[in-house]
């Protein structure tokens, strides 16, 4: 496994130069990028190793240690997405083979969403989830240039196409992400549409463009941000996991718990990694942060109290980023090498560190 800490283009990405390079609306007086995909080489074998040991087994399937050692389509692809940036083809390999057999079970290209081992079948449904699907298709398409291996790229345009087919909808005026194939639509719900604005993988946007240009994914991309802007509920100004887009101002979403918490957490470092670093998007975040390296609350976005606190390594350095990308902070001695047990904040945090590695070096 050779590595390549900041690495230079490959052709996939310079493919990608001009798309990435377009520009689209953020309101007046802004513009930023469709999005800037994940570079590999940006992990370390010292960095990935503890993660893939821990987390991966045998014959590949990425366990969620916190959640009753279930396996999912976003763990499946965030392992896939890891193993390109940390340039592992044999862990890839293994993680790819176990989510084609036991995950692309559906007859439109999408993979279903939840592996269960104490369950028999393992797969009792079939629905999918909109950003285990992007990150499957984005990792595939980055391995398969990486590697060269064409079945892994023409598996990833299949998925892009039937992504943009069947989850990008117009509702009004906005592109959106619908969540999944089924239950979150105007049709399924009273309040909906619902979207969960972290399945919005901005750095995957371009590539899924390069892919399967069917879809106007730069509209998806501003409705993104665009939401991300207007999303911001209670005195403490941030977004919902959940957001009904019933009406033309979001509102929380019926039946989930109205706060900020482990998803909506996730969405200052889709921005970060995708290279957007416009102040108006990110502050807000590093507000809930506080200082780099604190804990960021749960709060309840109905009287914008807290109601909890994220307080694993893995949530503290999404706060560290946004030091970085906004002050240029270096990240925190104590955030450097931390002990990650729990796959989803250490997953976070593997992320975190690439994207500070790709984007903003000097921080490390």
């Amino acid at each position: 496994m050779t590595r390549r800490r900041g690495s230079g283009p490959i052709p996939l990405l310079a493919a990608l130069a001009m798309t990435a390079a377009s520009l689209l609306p953020l309101g007046p007086g802004h513009a930023a990028p469709l999005g800037e995909p994940a570079r590999p080489g940006t992990l370390t074998a010292q960095q990935w190793q503890p993660w893939r040991d821990r987390f991966v087994t045998l014959d590949g399937r990425v366990v969620d240690t916190a959640n009753k050692n279930i396996s999912h389509s976003e763990g499946q692809g965030y392992g896939l997405l890891l193993a390109v940036l940390a340039e592992d083809r044999e862990t890839f390999t293994r993680i790819w083979t176990f989510t084609h057999n036991e995950l692309l079970l559906r007859d439109d290209g999408l993979a279903v969403w939840r592996w269960d081992p104490d369950s028999k079948p393992h797969v009792t449904d079939i629905n999918d989830a909109a950003d285990g699907d992007i990150l499957i298709a984005y990792a595939l398409a980055l391995g398969g240039d990486l590697w060269k291996v064409a079945s892994w790229t023409e598996t990833s345009r299949t998925m892009a196409a039937a992504i943009g087919q069947r989850l990008v909808h117009r509702a009004e005026s906005r592109t959106i992400l619908l969540p999944g194939v089924k239950g979150f639509g105007a049709q399924d719900r009273p309040d909906g549409p619902v979207v969960n604005l972290s399945y919005w993988i901005f750095e995957a946007l371009p590539v899924l463009a390069h892919l399967a240009p069917n879809a106007d994914w730069q509209a998806l991309a501003a409705s993104g941000h665009d939401l991300v802007r207007e999303a911001r509920f209670s005195s403490a100004a941030l977004p919902a996991d959940w957001i009904s887009l019933k009406s033309a101002k979001p509102a929380l979403a019926s039946g989930f718990a109205p706060r900020f918490s482990y998803d909506a957490v996730r969405i200052p470092l889709y921005l970060v990694r995708a290279g957007v670093s416009d102040r108006d998007l990110l502050e807000p975040f590093a507000k809930a942060w506080g200082d780099g390296g604190a804990a960021p609350a749960i709060v309840n976005l109905e009287d914008g109290q807290p109601a909890g606190t994220m307080d694993d390594p893995g949530y503290r350095m999404i706060g560290a980023v946004l030091q970085c990308a906004l002050e240029r902070k270096p990240v925190p001695a104590e955030l450097r090498s931390p002990k990650l047990d729990v796959y989803y904040p250490a997953t976070l945090y593997l992320l975190a560190l690439a994207g500070v590695a790709q984007h903003y070096p000097e921080c490390l």
